[in-house]
Parts: C-alpha cells; sequence; structure tokens
C-alpha cells in the first residue's frame, strides 16, 4: 500500500511531477483517453447549458458537469501536460457540440447523447479497470479510475430515468453515431 501511496498525487506541485511516477506506456496511454474524455464531457456540459432553455435539463447538466470537472482534476493530477494528447483543442469543440446539437432537439436528445455517451465510457472504464490489479502498484490510479466509472455509470442511469420517451431511429443513430465517434476519439488521444 505504501509504494501504491506514492502514486497518489496532492498538491500542485506534485502535480508538476507526475510524469516522474514512471507509469509504463500503456497506461499513459489509457490517462491521456480518460483526460482528453473528460475534457470532452465537460464540454458536453457546456454545450447543452448554451442552448436548453430547459430548467430541468439546465439542472442536470449543471449538476454533471461539477462532477465531470472533478474527473478531470483527478485525472490531470496524474499526467504530466508533456503527456496530454496533442488533440485537446479538438475534443473542447467535439465536446461543445456533441452536447449543444441534442439540445436543440429538446431533453430527450440531450439525454439519449449522456446515455450514449456514458454507456460507451463505462466499457471504456471497465477495460482499464480489468487491466490494474486492485492491489497492484496502480491500485491507487484503478480506485480513482472506478469512482470516475460509477459517476459516469450514475449519470448514464438518470438519463434513461429523466427520459420521457422511446428513442426513435433518429436518436438510435444519433447514439451509434456518439458511441462510434467516442470510440475514434479514445483511439486517436491514445496515439496523438
Amino acid at each position: 500500500m505504501a509504494d501504491a501511496a506514492r502514486h497518489i498525487v496532492k498538491t500542485p506541485a506534485d502535480a508538476a511531477n507526475a510524469g516522474q511516477h514512471d507509469l509504463p506506456g500503456w497506461l499513459v496511454a489509457d490517462l491521456r483517453s480518460d483526460h482528453a474524455g473528460e475534457i470532452g464531457a465537460v464540454m458536453i456540459y457546456r454545450g447543452i447549458l448554451a442552448v436548453s432553455r430547459n430548467p430541468a435539463v439546465a439542472h442536470f447538466a449543471r449538476h454533471h458537469m461539477a462532477t465531470e470537472q472533478v474527473h478531470l482534476q483527478r485525472i490531470s493530477e496524474l499526467l504530466d501536460r508533456r503527456q496530454q494528447t496533442r488533440l485537446l483543442p479538438v475534443w473542447r469543440m467535439m465536446g461543445w457540440m456533441t452536447g449543444a446539437l441534442p439540445a436543440l432537439f429538446g431533453t430527450n436528445s440531450v439525454y439519449a447523447t449522456i446515455d450514449a455517451v456514458e454507456t460507451f465510457v463505462d466499457k471504456h472504464y471497465q477495460e482499464q479497470l480489468d487491466r490494474l490489479d486492485p492491489v497492484g502498484r496502480f491500485a491507487d490510479i484503478r480506485a480513482v479510475l472506478a469512482e470516475c466509472q460509477a459517476d459516469e455509470v450514475a449519470h448514464r442511469d438518470e438519463a434513461r430515468a429523466l427520459s420521457t420517451r422511446r428513442s426513435g431511429p433518429v436518436l438510435w443513430l444519433w447514439g451509434i453515431f456518439v458511441g462510434v465517434g467516442s470510440a475514434a476519439a479514445v483511439w486517436a488521444a491514445r496515439r496523438i
């Protein structure tokens, strides 16, 4: 446990030295994709808030954006700035669009989008958790990812519960597009 505790980043000075943890390349790639994804998630909610005039949707977006900002902070602390993807400006724009576009079409479109995004994120985090030993060298990182995953599943489940009708073919196709886009974003973030 003492070895795992050395990997926890607690202060800004620790964050500046986060890259000194000698993380293996595969774990840096995973964390890079998580970092990019959390930036995208924050931007999704900003896009929703910029467009939606529904008070319930705005409350939902503000609440979940706050959680995503905590995730972003925690994952940012695990990576050196040089280890982050160079595609962050693209992630910000695409995240914002992923929130704003469905908000133009109403409440159910927003909830269907969050459902699709978080369904993908749940699987993405689970793949990473499966690679990390809960009591091994990176147990502290695994714990952070598990907490993030639990929050994302809660977001997905809340979006599903708030949806007032079944998704039609357009929302179904949009959900597939969001999932494929998310997978492509992970692939790119891991490499660039």
